[in-house]
């Protein structure tokens, strides 16, 4: 998502500025930014640390596991445009960061899917519950 406030996008903002902008968007997430988080905040994925609203380069990606180099995505109608994120996802490519895009709806009504979605993307498979004793499989 390219971001534009008060005419300036966000490839132009100054640091300190970009720096301000992102604490304001950590303070108005939408509804399906809130559920992921809710899974991803304090290393609840599997121990992985996961930022918010996170200033790479000259964009704010929406959430960011910089161990994995790994950048999710949430996008919403704006990113119905052709060619919207293109400028931004080369640029993050070229920084060896993977990007996952979930449409917000699927975030929110499938959260389960998009988490696994994104355990798959850090390479981790979770443990299969083996039967009990007297159990079947």
């Amino acid at each position: 998502m390219l971001l534009v406030v008060h005419g300036t996008d966000a490839t132009t903002m100054r640091e300190g500025r970009k720096t301000a902008f992102a604490r304001h968007l950590r303070r108005t997430m939408t509804d399906a930014e809130r559920l992921l988080w809710h899974h991803l905040r304090n290393r609840a994925l599997v121990g992985f640390k996961f930022r918010r609203q996170h200033p790479l380069g000259p964009y704010i990606v929406g959430f960011v596991c910089l161990q994995r180099s790994l950048v999710v995505e949430l996008d919403g109608s704006q990113h119905l445009q052709p060619g919207f994120d293109r400028h931004r996802d080369a640029f993050l490519a070229q920084c060896r960061y993977r990007v996952l895009r979930f449409w917000d709806n699927e975030a929110l009504s499938h959260p389960q899917a998009v988490l696994a979605v994104i355990l798959d993307a850090l390479n981790v498979s979770l443990p299969v519950a083996e039967p009990q004793a007297g159990e079947r499989a």
